[in-house]
């Protein structure tokens, strides 16, 4: 094999679509497909045992998803370059996909020769995103962006109270056990629990605490007895 040749891992959990990328590809000069997975945690294993130059990574899987096996690749190995190739254009999973790793996102009916073009981008280190659906993308990056940090260094707004909560709830903890902790109502946790999801713009509490320890929340909270220590 060439040393110029772009070696490619196909990540798709449908039969026909997997075989027709391939078949294209295979003809393609200067491009291989070296490995084939059916769901995405075939696909993980795939990727870092063969580590092809490029990953076309579907989104809607068996056993695991896309974005999450992007997410276990891509943290296993960060110099893997994955492209989701999918049908679906939703907001969502644009956002998604770019938070778990991917360097570019393209529609299935893109065409071949627009497929091999930004393959070889993405082999680069080049990111690319779909026109058609960039300007989405845009937008839910700004959306989910955070406040500007205030002067207290606080860039949510969350008042101390709302902080112990998010500290408990980010180790795990229930409502429940917050209320036991902290020394307040279930029924008070709950209400914090609201206002805390509102502030930080998220939909769950595992967003939550997702947001809480990429933006350092958890910090300086030594006060907040750790329940993972029993």
């Amino acid at each position: 094999m060439s040393n110029d040749t772009l070696t490619v891992l196909i990540v798709e959990d449908q039969t026909l679509m997997r075989q027709g990328l391939k078949t294209i590809l295979d003809l393609e000069p200067g491009v291989r497909v070296i490995g084939e997975a059916a769901n995405g945690e075939e696909g993980v294993r795939q990727a870092l045992r063969l580590r092809p130059d490029v990953i076309l990574m579907d989104v809607q899987m068996p056993v695991m998803n896309g974005v999450e096996a992007t997410r276990a690749i891509v943290a296993a190995w960060p110099q893997a370059k994955v492209i989701v190739l999918t049908t679906f254009d939703r907001d969502d999973y644009v956002f998604q996909s770019i938070r778990a790793g991917a360097l570019g996102y393209l529609l299935k009916d893109t065409p071949a020769d627009a497929l091999i073009s930004v393959m070889r981008q993405v082999q680069r280190g080049e990111a690319f995103i779909q026109p058609e659906v960039a300007a989405r993308a845009l937008r839910e990056v700004v959306r989910a962006s955070p406040p500007a940090t205030t002067s207290t260094g606080n860039p949510f707004d969350l008042s101390d109270r709302e902080r112990e909560v998010l500290v408990l709830l980010a180790q795990g903890a229930s409502n429940r056990e917050i209320a036991s902790r902290l020394f307040i109502t279930e029924g008070t946790v709950k209400n914090h629990v609201s206002n805390i999801l509102g502030k930080l713009q998220a939909e769950n509490r595992t967003q939550a605490a997702d947001i809480a320890r990429r933006y350092g929340l958890t910090r300086d909270a030594s006060s907040t007895p750790d329940l993972r220590q029993g």
